[in-house]
């Protein structure tokens, strides 16, 4: 079990979008309150908070050592001190570097051993860029703050789970990744984050590039020269491992139990599969990387941000694996 003195660390997300209303929202619960502490700039959160008529006390501290975890108070560490409210629904540099400043802050309570795992609210990767941040997302920023050669992203529902094997980058460009270490890579994480979800002998099955998996070469090639050898050799590791499978039928059987985690090649053949199912029970969970961090499965939505109608179930969920992951982690590492 992770220690009690260990949060979870919230990030409030791009303060534009609907981040803050949804960790507002889910820190209603007190569970979730004596468990988790919110990142993000003061000033955005306690509007969030305000606008859904709470009366819960905010306690806004610098150092975790000051936090009350046992009062019944939403503990919140002042990432950014913003002068003004951001806009909302639109993308805007001071957005974008206050949510960078509550993920980075995160990292480093993370990396100190302060907060037992991470909780990120969507952030906006225009709004990244146009404050002058050269990651295109949450994984890059992770992996490379961390120090991590090798990360992935874990997608899960109640239905299916997808481990990416190239993740936010062009098609053309995700088609140049698929070479035999990523390939193998993806495969090892997704072993070791099915395990770590509680399935002792996960069952691994890695979709194609190509149409028809190639169709024996006829569409492609790289089903037989990088993607069936990496397979192979993630198999002598003792990982059940199978495929390459046809990307058009292998989540259908994932959903039908035949597997336990798909390991896709590209971003989107592996997420709409997942959010099409729904994004409301949906989470991302980063392998690879130091310690425990999760997500919701959905973006700023800035069309409905503002309006008070977010809902929070993604984020829960998200923090539910969190917890999970990180009651799990000393012994997954032994």
């Amino acid at each position: 079990m992770i220690d009690p003195e260990r949060p979870i660390a919230i990030t409030m997300g791009d303060p534009s979008g609907i981040g803050p209303e949804i960790v507002a929202k889910a820190m209603l619960d007190g569970q979730i309150r004596r468990r988790c502490i919110v990142v993000g700039d003061p000033r955005v959160m306690e509007h969030a908070f305000s606008q859904i008529n709470t009366t819960v006390r905010i306690n806004t501290i610098r150092d975790i050592n000051a936090a009350r975890l046992a009062d019944g108070s939403v503990n919140l560490i002042a990432s950014s001190s913003l002068d003004v409210l951001p806009p909302v629904g639109a993308v805007d540099p001071a957005s974008g570097k206050a949510g960078f400043d509550a993920i980075t802050a995160a990292i480093d309570f993370a990396l100190a051993g302060t907060v037992a795992a991470i909780v990120t609210a969507p952030i906006h990767k225009e709004a990244l860029a146009a404050a002058g941040v050269c990651h295109p997302g949450h994984t890059e920023i992770l992996a490379e703050r961390a120090g991590a050669s090798r990360v992935a992203m874990l997608l899960a529902n109640a239905d299916i789970r997808t481990v990416l094997v190239t993740i936010h980058c062009s098609l053309l460009e995700a088609i140049r990744r698929v070479e035999f270490d990523a390939e193998l890579s993806a495969i090892r994480l997704a072993h070791r984050g099915a395990r770590a979800l509680g399935i002792e002998a996960p069952r691994i099955a890695v979709a194609g590039l190509n149409p028809h998996a190639g169709e024996g070469g006829l569409f492609g090639d790289e089903e037989i020269a990088i993607i069936a050898p990496a397979i192979e050799a993630a198999r002598r590791e003792g990982i059940d491992a199978s495929g390459p499978w046809p990307g058009d039928t292998v989540f259908m059987q994932a959903r039908h139990g035949r597997f336990d985690v798909v390991v896709a090649q590209y971003h989107d053949q592996g997420l709409i599969p997942v959010k099409y199912l729904g994004l409301e029970k949906g989470v991302n969970i980063t392998l690879g990387l130091p310690f425990v961090r999760t997500s919701p499965d959905h973006g700023t939505a800035f069309d409905i941000a503002g309006r008070g109608i977010a809902d929070p179930a993604s984020l829960k969920t998200a923090i539910d694996y969190a917890l999970r992951l990180a009651d799990a982690a000393p012994e997954q590492e032994r």
